[in-house]
């Protein structure tokens, strides 16, 4: 599980991966000094808004995502290594399936070589992800695929995000290295609450939390915190200084109280983490995202059943977070 909130919509599915090959490769493309222009249509991006904000926001965001089209082709055109090739989608651009292997003929038949395919997801209040995927023509070969996350839904987040994704679009179909970018995206302010215990094992009622659990939890709080705030993706605020969060005996079954107790403490996304021990040796890890602003959760996941001892808590809850949050996550 890449993201269970991902919509079909938003997703490649297997089928179109069978279709097209395998994900992920980004070949080097060409050189512009070398090789002529590399010849280039950009389908129109799907968006989806599931932050279930009481606000319409619908003709916004077509404005928007319309000037971001507008953007990346105007970047891409103006791009000596690259000659834009006129979509011809119609409408609304396939991103899967038979019709996407139709869409490549038809784009193949206009005159380009490669045809880049994307989809815009607003998860939450502040927070979207856009996905593209650069597809070959004449093989169906995906050469370079990303998926990007920005923070913010107004004119000046969305520009900073259509900067971002082109220069990283056009390094990627170069084969070179991303350009420095003048435009950094903001990290997302994210309240890291400490990892609880929910101990169902045989032992829990006469042995309770052991000291060696309360390392164990600690341990795996701190690991946490580190990999995401060297991810870059995000900036941690201070928990300790919560009354309201030392007061609530469990946040990972609180409904939700995270939430606005992240949001008072200045973030914007609050993750909760809960070990349930099954037996002295077997454990699972979960951890929740939510929208501190809406309190609309953003991703869920578990690790399944793993063997270890409180020692190997971390290291479970570490992958689990890599897999699920950061890996394949561009900021």
């Amino acid at each position: 599980m890449r993201n269970a909130l991902l919509s079909r919509r938003l997703s490649f599915t297997v089928a179109a991966i069978f279709l097209l090959g395998s994900l992920g490769s980004t070949a080097a493309l060409s050189d512009a000094s070398a090789k002529p222009a590399k010849s280039v249509a950009i389908d129109d991006f799907g968006y989806l808004d599931t932050s279930n904000e009481p606000t319409d926001q619908a003709a916004a965001h077509q404005r928007r995502l319309q000037d971001f089209m507008a953007a990346l082709r105007g970047d891409v055109g103006a791009d000596q290594r690259f000659q834009l090739v006129a979509s011809s989608c119609a409408p609304a651009c396939a991103d899967d399936g038979p019709a996407l292997a139709e869409r490549l003929r038809a784009a193949a038949k206009d005159g380009a070589t490669i045809l880049i395919i994307g989809n815009i997801h607003k998860m939450s209040t502040l927070v979207q992800w856009a996905r593209l995927a650069a597809i070959d023509t004449a093989s169906g070969r995906v050469v370079l695929e990303k998926l990007f996350t920005f923070r913010g839904d107004n004119d000046e987040a969305w520009q900073r995000a259509a900067s971002f994704v082109s220069e990283e679009l056009r390094a990627g179909l170069a084969g070179g290295p991303a350009p420095a970018s003048p435009v950094a995206l903001a990290p997302i302010r994210l309240a890291v609450f400490p990892f609880e215990l929910d101990d169902t094992s045989a032992a829990a009622e006469s042995t309770g939390e052991t000291t060696s659990d309360a390392t164990g939890l600690a341990d795996t709080t701190d690991a946490i915190r580190q990999l995401l705030a060297q991810s870059g993706r995000y900036r941690l605020v201070d928990v300790a200084t919560s009354g309201a969060a030392a007061k609530t005996p469990t946040l990972h079954d609180c409904s939700g109280c995270d939430a606005p107790i992240a949001l008072g403490l200045g973030a914007d996304q609050s993750l909760v983490g809960v070990i349930r021990r099954i037996s002295r040796t077997e454990y699972i890890v979960g951890i929740q995202l939510r929208d501190a602003h809406g309190g609309n959760v953003i991703a869920t996941a578990d690790s399944g059943l793993r063997m270890g001892a409180n020692y190997s808590w971390s290291r479970g809850a570490t992958r689990l977070v890599r897999d699920h949050l950061l890996e394949g996550g561009q900021q």
